[in-house]
């Protein structure tokens, strides 16, 4: 029989191509692993780990073969943030948030395929843009994403105001970012901006920035509960000039981007839950691992086996992680069904509430480890402790459970969603 591949323990059933991708990815889990509580405990992006992901071509995983890269499906993605995840949480959220970004291509060149650009200029355009990105991300060239700023929408998930000024030859950016992996480490950074005076979405748009552009900096250390190394510092953009052809500026784009996803707005999200579940299945490995050793010193008999405390925790252990893979492998196929299963209303309203379930169980695993390992597992960078404070950021990243089934509840009852997007309008 086969060794089952870390990724197969999520994304069943794999075709033979998708299985080399995922060996592809077991092939730097060790290296990874043995490099994860360094990076965790000094706080800093592990830079030896972009050249082991590089060397493996996994920097093209989802990027189709004709523009270089390994022609992965959502599928591979999410079995590779699954993987990354039991080995190192920090890199696998920063690959994951690379990843991302090659949705920004392959939703515009979708949409030029089902006939939402009418205007050949505009197509030609949107496409030359994705095509740049995708050979960008095939060749190797390692990206971040920055969409997320401080300020708050009631109407929307992320609100846009940094702002694109045109100049001669192209484009000055203006403003702050203030979450985005791989900040001082990214070969280049794709920054979401509006056009200068829009007021809607029809003003979004794409940059690419070099991470050493003039007028680029990083805002404050990231030094937070978990995924400590993940270079979260965020950016500040003054008079950024970008040039013509590295912007996508075509109005309303970026909506009719957003249209050709299958659930959630801008595509992949469904990849973040799967590493933070993959922490949850590594936590629960290393406790087994470890109560399958202890033993009570008066009677010598196994403490896993004869404490009823014990087990009991393992069991809710249990139950939690089943439920996150439960979630996960419904939301994966209701994101890559050959034929869709809902309407995409309804996949973006499973979405809402798999995200914040998955996430709430596999921080519950890290809870239960704890107690049933007890005081030695307290350690600030044992497999627990880490564990715990990287599972941490999964309760409030993108969003928390508790919105998530508001927006849930809102869809079912009004058959509306919130927003993914909206421009900060000029004061």
């Amino acid at each position: 029989m086969t060794e089952k591949l870390t990724g197969e323990l999520l994304v069943e059933r794999m075709t033979e191509k998708e299985r080399g991708i995922a060996a592809r990815v077991e092939s730097v889990l060790p290296a990874l692993r043995a490099g994860a509580e360094k990076a965790d405990a000094s706080g800093e992006f592990p830079l030896e780990n972009i050249a082991l992901l590089r060397e493996a071509g996994l920097f093209g995983l989802i990027v189709p073969e004709k523009y270089g890269g390994l022609g992965g499906t959502l599928r591979d993605l999410a079995a590779a943030a699954f993987a990354l995840g039991t080995a190192c949480p920090s890199t696998a959220l920063c690959f994951f948030f690379h990843c991302s970004t090659a949705s920004r291509g392959l939703l515009g060149l979708e949409a030029i395929e089902a006939g939402l650009f009418t205007d050949e200029v505009e197509a030609k355009q949107v496409r030359a843009f994705g095509e740049k990105l995708l050979t960008k991300m095939g060749s190797g060239r390692f990206l971040a994403n920055f969409a997320s700023e401080e300020a708050k929408s009631a109407t929307s998930a992320v609100l846009i105001s940094t702002e694109a000024t045109p100049v001669e030859g192209g484009w000055l950016l203006n403003g702050t970012k203030s979450f985005g992996c791989s900040t001082g480490v990214a070969d280049e950074y794709l920054v979401q901006a509006k056009i200068k005076d829009s007021t809607d979405l029809n003003g979004l748009s794409i940059f690419f920035v070099s991470s050493k552009a003039e007028g680029v900096s990083e805002r404050a250390h990231w030094d937070s509960i978990g995924m400590r190394a993940t270079a979260t510092h965020g950016i500040i953009l003054k008079d950024v000039f970008v040039k013509t052809e590295d912007a996508m500026t075509v109005p309303g784009a970026f909506l009719k981007m957003m249209q050709m996803s299958r659930g959630s707005y801008v595509g992949n999200q469904l990849a973040v839950v799967c590493l933070y579940l993959g922490i949850a299945n590594g936590v629960f490995d290393y406790t087994i691992n470890f109560l399958s050793k202890l033993k009570f010193q008066d009677t010598g008999k196994s403490i896993f086996a004869e404490s009823a405390f014990h087990q009991e925790l393992v069991g809710h252990m249990a139950v939690d992680l089943e439920t996150g893979f439960l979630w996960t492998r419904r939301q994966l196929e209701l994101e890559t069904s050959e034929t869709p299963i809902l309407p995409k209303n309804k996949v973006v309203e499973h979405w809402r509430l798999a995200k914040g379930t998955v996430c709430e169980c596999a921080h519950n695993v890290a809870v239960n480890a704890l107690k049933a390992c007890g005081t030695s597992n307290t350690g600030n960078h044992g497999v627990i402790a880490r564990g715990l404070r990287d599972l941490a950021m999964g309760l409030v990243q993108a969003f928390p459970a508790e919105r998530g089934r508001i927006e849930a509840a809102k869809s079912i009852v009004t058959d509306t969603m919130q927003s993914g997007f909206a421009v900060a309008e000029k004061k």
